[in-house]
C-alpha cells in the first residue's frame, strides 16, 4: 500500500462506528498487515501481549483498548510492559473511541488527539507500512486527504459523462477541477467571504437529487468572470468576486453531478483548504487526470529537502549569504532587495510547478526578513510571480502549476504581512500566463525565459481559457539573474519511445556521434548549455547517475564543455524516493552547470549517517570527481596479454535450456544423455546467493547424439515454440537452432571472473568471484 491508500483506510476506520473488539486488527490491516498475519493475531498465536484486551505484534507496535477515561493510564500501561520491551514494539497505541494516545519508543515522539482526528496523523505511524518518508508525510497528511477524495469527484463524474473523458473534452474537464480547487481555497481563506461560501451556496441552491448541481456551479463560475453582476442578469445569491486571470473566463459548461458525485464535492468542501501544501499538492494532483497515473495516486511526490539540494547550492545559499552579510545595514537590504526581484527561475520540466512553489516561498521568506530588518515589515513583495517561468509537456500539470503559483502567493503574503493584506491583494489575479504547454526540447527557451525584454514568443494555451499568443508577458524587471532547474525526465536510451527519440535528435544530431546512446534528460543539458551561450546563468538537474558513468561520459560532457560551461556543483548518488511502501527509490545524481568562470565549485555527498558532506573542489569533472576533464574512452580491442570483459551469454529459451540442480542430479541416474550435456550455469542471482544451475551447452557437431535424450528433445521443442513466437526478428531466426544460446559472447578455456552487473546498494564491497572453466556466464553479469 501507499501513502495515499493508507490514509484513505484510516478515514474509512476513524469514520466507522468504534469497535472496540475488532479496532486493534483494523488498525493493523489499514496500515498493509495481511489478512493471514492479522488472522494469527486474532487467534492469539502471534499475539505477544501480557495486558488483558491487549494487541502486541512483535517490532511494530502494542495496541490496548480501554473505556472511556482511561487512555492516558493505558497509555502508561504500555510503556511499563515487559512485554512492550522483550517485542521490541516500536510503537505503543491506546484508545477508548473517543481520544487517542501513542509514543514512537524509538523517537519518544507522542500524538494525543480525538480519535475521529486520526487521519490527520496517520503519517505518524508509517513507520509500520514500511515507509520511510515519514515527516515529509506528515505535513502533507492534508494534500493526501484532498487528492484521494479529488480523484473519486473525477471518477465518478466521467461515469455520467464518459464524453467529458475524451482527447476532445479532457481540456474541459482539467479546466473544470482546476477551477473546484481554486473555489475550495478560496472560500476558506477569506478570499470568498462566508463560512465555506462555494460549498455551502451549491449545497443550499442544488436539488437533492443533483438535478441542477450542474446549472447552480456553471452560474456561479459565470458571477466569477463577470465585474457588472447586475448588467450581466447573475442572481443575487451568486453575489461572488470577480476573479478573471483567465481562471473562469471562456466556456463555463460543468458536467453533470449524480448524487454520488453532489456529495462526493460537498465532502470536498468540508475539509479545511488552507492547510493546502501548493508545492505537495500539485505533484499528487497531477495524477488525478491521467488514466495511466491514476493507479499510483499520490506517488507522484518530490521531498522539499531533495529539492532544496538542487535550489540550495544553486541560488538560495548565495542570497542567504548576502542577507548575513548585509545585517541592518538599509542600504546593502535594498541593493539585496532589488538584485532578488530581477533573478528568474526557470523549471523546462515543470510539471505541476513544486521546484517553482519552493523557489518563491524560500525566496519570499529572505524577502520577509531584509524587510523586516528595513522597518517595512509589511511591504509588498517586489517578487513577480512572472519572473517564475516553466515549461510542461502536459496540460493539467501545467494548468495546476500556475493555479500553485497563485496559491503560494496568497499563502506567502499571508505569512508575512497578514490576512487582511493578503486578501485584499488577491483579487482579482492577473492574466499573465507564465507557465507555457508544450515539448521543452522542442521549444527556444530564450523565447520562453529571454534574458531581457518580453517573453513567450510562442503560441501556447492560456492554461485556464482559449489559445492565445503569449508573446508579450514582461518581466517586471529586465536584466537580472536567471536560474534554471527541474527534474526532467530520464529514459535510457533502450526506454525512449520513437518521439523521444526524435527530440534527441533534433537536440544532438551534428553535435555528437553516438548521440542515440545518450539519457533522454541530456537533451536537457545540451539546452541549457545553449541557452547560457547567450546568457549569463546557473543551470541544475536531477539526473540518472549513467550520465556520469561509462560510455555516455565521453559522449554528453565534451559537447558540454566545447559550449564554455563546467559543472559548478553536484550532488553525488543519492535515492529519491516518493511515497510508496516498501519503495526502493531511484537512485539519482544532481548537476549543476555554469558558465561563470568564478563561481565556487562545491560537490555534495551522502555521509554514512544520512548527513551531507560538502567538498570545495578546483574542478568536478564528468566522473562528478574533484579533479581535471579527463576523459575514459572506450577501446575496441583489448590490450595484450589482458583478457577481455565482456557481458555473459544470453539462452533466450523461455528456460528450456536451463535446468535446476535437482534436474540434474536426476539426470545423472536416469538420463546420462542428458547429463552429459549439461554444464554449471552462472548468473548474478547464482553467485552472490549461492545457487547451483545448469545449462544445455550442445555444439552443432552434437545435436545429433544430445537429440538421443527424449528430455532433451522435449526441451529443445519448447524453445523452438518460444522463439517462434517472439516479436523480435533477432530471435525468430533462431528457432531452427534451439540447441543454442542466441548470443554467445565467450567460454573460459582455463578460469574466468564474474561480476554480476546488479546487486544490493547496501552491500558495502562489489561481490567478484574467480570461477573455473566451466560454468556459462548468463548476461546479467559480466
Amino acid at each position: 500500500m501507499n501513502a495515499v491508500e493508507i490514509e484513505e483506510a484510516v478515514s474509512a476506520l476513524a469514520e466507522a462506528p468504534f469497535d472496540a473488539e475488532a479496532f486493534p486488527f483494523a488498525f493493523l490491516a489499514a496500515f498493509g498487515n495481511k489478512e493471514t498475519a492479522i488472522k494469527r493475531l486474532r487467534a492469539g498465536a502471534t499475539n505477544q501481549s501480557d495486558l488483558p484486551g491487549g494487541v502486541l505484534q512483535r517490532s511494530n507496535i502494542h495496541i490496548l483498548v480501554v473505556p472511556e477515561g482511561q487512555v492516558a493510564e493505558a497509555l502508561g500501561a504500555l510503556r511499563e510492559s515487559p512485554r512492550t520491551k522483550s517485542a521490541k514494539a516500536r510503537y505503543i497505541l491506546a484508545t477508548d473511541g473517543v481520544s487517542l494516545e501513542a509514543e514512537d519508543l524509538t523517537s519518544g515522539e507522542t500524538v494525543a488527539c480525538d480519535y475521529a482526528a486520526l487521519p490527520d496523523r496517520f503519517g505518524f505511524f508509517l513507520p509500520l507500512a514500511g515507509i520511510t518518508t515519514v515527516r515529509q508525510i506528515r505535513e502533507s497528511a492534508f494534500d493526501m486527504r484532498a487528492t484521494r477524495r479529488l480523484n473519486r469527484l473525477y471518477v465518478e463524474l466521467l461515469k455520467d459523462n464518459p464524453q467529458w473523458g475524451t482527447p476532445e473534452r479532457r481540456s474541459a474537464m482539467n479546466h473544470f477541477m482546476a477551477r473546484l480547487i481554486f473555489c475550495f481555497f478560496a472560500e476558506d481563506t477569506d478570499i470568498f467571504s462566508g463560512e465555506r461560501r462555494f460549498t455551502r451556496t451549491v449545497e443550499q441552491m442544488s436539488a437533492r437529487d443533483s438535478s441542477n448541481t450542474h446549472e447552480v456551479i456553471e452560474t456561479l463560475f459565470r458571477a466569477m468572470n463577470t465585474r457588472d453582476h447586475v448588467a450581466e442578469g447573475i442572481p443575487r445569491w451568486a453575489d461572488f468576486p470577480y476573479v478573471n486571470g483567465g481562471l473562469f473566463s471562456g466556456a463555463t459548461e460543468v458536467p453533470r453531478f449524480s448524487k454520488m458525485a453532489r456529495t462526493y464535492l460537498l465532502h470536498i468542501g468540508n475539509l479545511d483548504w488552507r492547510q493546502i501544501n501548493p508545492d505537495i499538492f500539485g505533484s499528487m494532483i497531477q495524477a488525478v487526470a491521467d488514466d495511466e497515473e491514476r493507479g499510483a495516486l499520490g506517488m507522484h511526490y518530490t521531498s522539499v529537502p531533495n529539492i532544496l539540494k538542487v535550489l540550495n547550492p544553486l541560488f538560495l545559499d548565495d542570497l542567504r549569504t548576502q542577507l548575513e552579510a548585509a545585517g541592518d545595514n538599509p542600504r546593502m537590504l535594498l541593493n539585496l532587495r532589488k538584485r532578488m526581484s530581477r533573478i528568474r527561475v526557470f523549471d523546462p520540466a515543470c510539471g505541476s510547478g513544486n521546484f517553482l512553489v519552493i523557489a518563491y516561498k524560500e525566496m519570499r521568506a529572505i524577502e520577509a526578513e531584509l524587510n523586516r530588518r528595513r522597518g517595512e515589515p509589511d511591504r509588498r513583495t517586489e517578487l513577480p510571480l512572472t519572473n517564475f517561468r516553466g515549461i510542461e509537456l502536459r496540460e493539467f500539470p501545467a494548468e495546476v502549476a500556475r493555479l500553485a503559483l497563485i496559491i503560494a502567493e496568497y499563502q506567502a503574503d499571508e505569512l508575512h504581512r497578514g490576512q487582511k493584506e493578503a486578501v485584499r491583494d488577491f483579487l482579482p489575479l492577473d492574466r499573465d500566463n507564465w507557465i507555457t504547454c508544450g515539448n521543452a526540447l522542442r521549444i527556444d527557451w530564450l523565447s520562453i525565459c529571454p534574458p531581457t525584454g518580453t517573453g513567450v514568443r510562442v503560441v501556447a494555451d492560456d492554461l485556464f481559457s482559449t489559445p492565445l499568443l503569449q508573446a508579450e508577458i514582461e518581466f517586471e524587471n529586465e536584466g537580472g539573474e536567471t536560474y534554471i532547474c527541474g527534474n526532467p525526465p530520464y529514459l535510457g536510451n533502450k526506454l525512449q519511445s520513437d518521439e523521444q527519440k526524435a527530440d534527441l535528435k533534433a537536440v544532438l544530431e551534428g553535435k555528437v556521434e553516438g548521440w542515440r546512446s545518450l539519457d533522454y534528460v541530456s537533451g536537457w543539458f545540451v539546452k541549457a548549455a545553449e541557452y547560457g551561450q547567450q546568457t549569463s546563468s546557473v543551470s541544475a538537474f536531477v539526473t540518472t547517475n549513467s550520465i556520469c558513468q561509462g560510455q555516455q561520459v565521453p559522449l554528453l560532457w565534451p559537447l558540454i564543455w566545447g559550449m564554455e560551461h563546467e559543472i559548478e556543483f553536484a550532488h553525488t548518488s543519492f535515492k529519491w524516493s516518493n511515497l510508496a511502501s516498501q519503495n526502493a527509490g531511484v537512485i539519482v545524481i544532481i548537476v549543476g552547470i555554469s558558465n561563470q568562470k568564478d563561481r565556487r565549485r562545491r560537490l555534495f555527498s551522502t555521509a554514512p549517517g544520512g548527513g551531507v558532506l560538502e567538498q570545495v573542489c578546483e574542478n568536478i569533472n564528468g566522473y562528478l570527481v574533484n579533479g581535471p576533464n579527463v576523459i575514459i574512452e572506450p577501446r575496441r580491442e583489448t590490450p595484450a596479454p589482458r583478457s577481455p570483459m565482456m557481458f555473459g551469454n544470453m539462452p533466450r529459451d523461455g528456460g528450456g535450456l536451463l535446468a535446476t540442480a535437482e534436474e540434474a542430479q536426476r539426470a545423472r541416474v536416469q538420463d546420462p544423455t542428458f547429463a552429459r550435456y549439461l554444464s554449471p550455469f552462472v548468473g548474478s542471482e547464482d553467485f552472490i546467493q549461492g545457487k547451483s544451475r545448469y545449462c544445455l551447452w550442445i555444439s552443432d557437431a552434437d545435436r545429433d547424439d544430445a537429440s538421443a535424450s527424449k528430455e532433451i528433445c522435449d526441451r529443445l521443442a519448447r524453445v523452438r515454440a518460444m522463439r517462434l513466437e517472439s516479436k523480435a526478428d533477432s530471435t525468430r531466426e533462431w528457432a531452427q537452432r534451439p540447441h543454442k544460446f542466441v548470443q554467445i559472447q565467450g567460454v573460459a578455456r582455463r578460469r574466468s571472473f564474474v561480476i554480476p552487473r546488479h546487486s544490493s546498494e547496501r552491500r558495502p564491497y562489489l561481490p567478484v568471484g574467480l570461477l573455473g572453466s566451466g560454468p556459462i556466464d548468463v548476461r546479467r553479469t559480466i
